[in-house]
């Protein structure tokens, strides 16, 4: 690429994204002359054209990177997707190298910050937190209805033993709950650990509380079914901060009917797409299921914030940096995604 200026379109911005990236360039050392155009829109084949005269897009996890946006980004000169996330479900690879569109993520921008995050949301529903805290909200301070459980002892089971996956079961094992984990590659730090490798049917039936940190893709859509759900410890509460389609959410809320599932904590959703990063506070939600899960006081929901800290963003926003000047440099880029 000529050192001319290099134009980069960010879409789905938030103000800490404009921020982060405007301090993080100017900080940079041998940073490329990056010039950014901040969008609060999502990527969609309706904004595509949005990204007319840059060289590169900057997207986050539910930005539409498919085959008919790809085609007007490349019919518009953009030649590297730049993710600010580690997930790529959302771009199909295979349309992005056949039009010669370069794909670079953020691979691990602080997997300890979703590790507490999961503990978080296990403590607030074995205690009762969010109950609690709504009830002395109005003044209430009866304590009928919140007896919780201890989770020192229980079994937690990793399903995805990667970076994130090492560091929730480091912040569990702190909380003195014992190691499960199924990974169709075994990492030696879990067992380090003290983990235990099981297949998938073993961990379900004896974990107290299963958490999700695998990548969605073919194979892991729906890992959280009717049939697997069956094979789970009866009672069992479930964690998912990885991506909302590992779960087929009605089985998981039928399940949260019958009190085969104990407690559901879910960071992320099938259907956000459209709800989670916007405030829609003003506006009736259509989303019956969602509705549903919301209402049962065994179920914790939030959106899509596990990432969220000031060490996971000044990381997400340093790695982005790098991979744009990279590209721009010709230099190896090291955060490529290739297809399959």
């Amino acid at each position: 690429m000529s050192k001319s200026l290099f134009r980069v379109v960010v879409f789905s911005t938030k103000n800490y994204d404009q921020t982060g990236l405007t301090e993080a360039l100017g900080s940079f050392q041998d940073a490329a002359p990056i010039a950014f155009r901040f969008l609060s829109s999502r990527l969609s084949p309706s904004t595509a054209e949005l990204a007319k005269d840059a060289e590169a897009v900057c997207v986050f996890v539910n930005d539409t990177v498919n085959r008919e946006v790809l085609k007007v980004l490349h019919d518009n000169g953009i030649q590297l997707i730049a993710l600010r996330c580690a997930g790529f479900n959302n771009v199909d690879l295979k349309a992005a190298s056949e039009l010669g569109i370069t794909v670079a993520r953020v691979p691990a921008y602080s997997p300890n910050a979703v590790g507490e995050f999961v503990a978080a949301q296990l403590l607030t529903l074995a205690r009762k937190i969010h109950k609690a805290y709504n009830r002395v909200r109005e003044n209430n301070f009866d304590l009928q209805g919140l007896v919780g459980i201890e989770v020192r002892g229980k079994k937690a089971g990793i399903v995805g033993t990667g970076k994130i996956g090492i560091a929730t079961a480091k912040v569990l094992k702190g909380l003195g709950l014992e190691l499960l984990g199924f990974d169709v590659y075994h990492n030696q730090e879990f067992i380090e650990l003290g983990g235990q490798y099981l297949s998938l049917d073993d961990l379900l039936s004896k974990s107290d509380v299963v958490s999700l940190h695998c990548p969605l893709n073919e194979t892991t859509k729906h890992l959280i079914r009717g049939e697997t759900i069956a094979k789970m410890k009866s009672g069992a509460y479930l964690i998912n901060t990885s991506r909302g389609a590992l779960l087929d959410t009605q089985a998981v809320l039928d399940a949260l009917y019958s009190g085969h599932i104990g407690a559901l904590a879910m960071d992320v959703y099938e259907g956000e797409g459209d709800l989670f990063f916007e405030d829609r506070s003003g506006a009736i939600v259509h989303d019956p299921l969602l509705a549903k899960l919301q209402a049962l006081p065994n179920v914790l929901v939030t959106g899509h914030q596990a990432f969220l800290t000031d060490v996971a963003l000044r990381n997400i926003y340093n790695i982005t940096i790098d991979n744009l000047s990279n590209f721009y440099y010709q230099k190896p880029l090291k955060n490529k995604v290739d297809p399959k």
